[in-house]
């Protein structure tokens, strides 16, 4: 009978457990639910790219009789770091393979010092996110041998639109590769073009292949929050598909194998990187672990055969930038999917899309926030109002409740009888004030997920003292009064007859209230405006009843 207790309890316990959970996985212990990304083994070396790794490091090296997986260990030979700079990349060509080892993001800085960006490719000894191609079929050039970079500029400077770095490999077995990087003002994405030349007396028939490559290595996110981190492919029959580092591990990894158009991706909080190939055109796509601490996605696409002194062309697209959504919807189908909402997209993917239109108009997300959060409350507003009035008549007949409890304490059976007469008698639903909420629990969810993946808060001011929508309020000023708002909800509800239960009630406001202290700021705000407004619909809807009853009375 009483439900709505029992559902917020359930939701209480729920989110205790979840809440110790994530404190678990921040604090880099094992999660209770979710297996944990496989660790770098200690003493391994993350540079699978070495020399020694020539062979073994390869599409398919790991497969009997495959391309390249009888190649030798490549020589030892110098090679240097081709340094660039455009409006939004400042990165690092790794003469090796022509492989882009270094992109940081000017436009994206992290916060927390001057200058300090986001950096996605990176090869240190402490993490490894490459972007590398090369050639399989025979001995040909791949991400192992050492490129010569051109002469030409490094900077987009002045007026120019674009920026064009080329690297030439050396002739092996019978094939030259040059590689093209362009660059364009104001774009995320990369040009990557891949001129393969028969330079040898027999005719060649190689597979070029594309793929990204990183370590598990988790980024940061808000705390008490999981975001999901590792490789997805998209294609237009199975669309998009998530890969997680544990099912890879286990060989239990399910995605497209093949496919003519679509794309790969590794996908992470806030950014991501995929390579789009030319569609219409035959792949193979595969997702591999190559290293105790290593993970590719991939593409393997054939170019057919190529005569003694002729050459094939071959143009791809490299993404490289945050998963803004407008932007991604652009740059090829689909791509906007890499912004997960998970299993609320149908529900989250038109709230953004609301809060995008807001923003266009009012030009700040933080009252972009507080007005889209007055749109819900105005469209529940009578499913609310429906769950006010029920929980106003519980409130009403709670004394007489308790008073039937008492009465039939010792008789189970005379007691629920007499409170169901009760509840027939004042014509209340015990689960009028429970439902209303149940319906909008999957709302307020999906805006959840909308305000924690939306790279759009990042770095976006409110007023004040909050500078950063995405990070939490530096002076907890939106949690207390998150703490507050609920404890005067906890007021305005029916009292439950068991004392240590109605404690327990009284205790939900600050055990709900300490996760949201780690909360991205503008989370908290959704909650604070919703909060103040419920109190306010609910005080009214309870003061009407009340004077209605009244002249009734009279």
């Amino acid at each position: 009978m009483d439900i709505k207790r029992t559902v917020l309890w359930v939701i209480f316990f729920v989110s205790v457990v979840m809440l110790f959970d994530n404190w678990q996985r921040a604090h880099g212990r094992p999660s209770m639910f979710f297996p944990s990304p496989a660790t770098q083994t200690q003493g391994a070396s993350p540079d699978s790219t070495s020399p020694d790794a020539a062979a073994s490091d390869l599409p398919g090296a790991a497969a009997a009789g495959t391309p390249g997986s009888g190649a030798g260990t490549a020589p030892a030979v110098a090679t240097q770091l081709v340094h660039f700079r455009t409006d939004l990349y400042d990165g690092e060509i790794d003469t090796r393979g022509g492989t882009l080892e270094k992109l940081s993001l000017l436009k994206e800085a992290d916060g927390k010092q001057p200058g300090d960006y986001v950096t996605l490719f990176d090869h240190t000894k402490d993490h490894t996110y490459l972007a590398r191609t090369g050639l399989l079929g025979g001995d040909f050039p791949n991400h192992n041998d050492v490129f010569t970079a051109d002469a030409g500029p490094r900077d987009l400077t002045g007026d120019a639109s674009t920026l064009q770095i080329s690297l030439e490999s050396p002739a092996k077995g019978g094939v030259k590769v040059v590689k093209t990087y362009t660059f364009t003002r104001g774009s995320y994405v990369i040009g990557v073009n891949t001129k393969v030349e028969n330079v040898g007396a027999a005719p060649v028939s190689p597979t070029l292949y594309m793929e990204l490559v990183r370590d598990s290595q988790p980024v940061e996110t808000p705390r008490f929050s999981h975001t999901f981190i590792g490789p997805a492919v998209y294609t237009n029959e199975h669309h998009f598909q998530k890969i997680t580092f544990p099912d890879i591990d286990k060989n239990k990894a399910d995605y497209a194998s093949s496919a003519n158009n679509g794309w790969i991706a590794m996908v992470q909080h806030y950014f991501a990187t995929a390579w789009i190939p030319q569609q219409g055109v035959e792949r193979k796509i595969y997702v591999e672990k190559i290293d105790p601490s290593l993970y590719r996605v991939g593409v393997e696409q054939p170019l057919g055969t190529i005569a003694p002194g002729q050459s094939d062309d071959v143009s791809a697209r490299l993404f490289a930038g945050p998963e803004a959504e407008r932007m991604l919807a652009g740059i090829a189908p689909g791509l906007e999917l890499v912004k997960d909402y998970g299993w609320v997209t149908i529900i989250a993917r038109p709230l953004f899309w609301l809060l995008e239109k807001i923003h266009s108009y009012v030009g700040n997300w933080g009252w972009s926030i507080v007005l889209l959060t007055l749109l819900i409350k105005a469209v529940f507003f009578p499913l609310s109002a429906a769950g006010y009035k029920s929980m106003a008549r519980m409130k009403e007949v709670t004394p007489r409740m308790q008073a039937l409890r008492e009465r039939f304490k010792n008789d189970p059976q005379k007691m629920n009888a007499a409170l169901m007469e009760l509840y027939k008698t004042e014509k209340v639903n015990p689960f009028g004030g429970c439902l209303p909420m149940v319906i909008q629990i999957p709302v307020f969810i999906s805006l959840y997920w909308v305000l924690l993946s939306s790279v759009e808060m990042r770095g976006a001011p409110w007023i004040l003292w909050i500078h950063d929508l995405s990070q939490q309020d530096p002076y907890f000023i939106l949690p207390v009064l998150m703490a507050v708002s609920m404890f005067f909800q906890t007021r305005l509800n029916p009292t439950p007859p068991d004392p240590v239960q109605a404690k327990m009630m009284m205790f939900m406001p600050i055990a709900f209230s300490v996760m949201f202290f780690f909360f991205p700021a503008g989370l908290v705000l959704y909650y604070v405006v919703n909060n103040v407004l419920s109190i306010a619909q609910q005080y009214y809807i309870t003061r009407v009843m009340g004077k209605g009853r009244q002249k009734k009375s009279a």
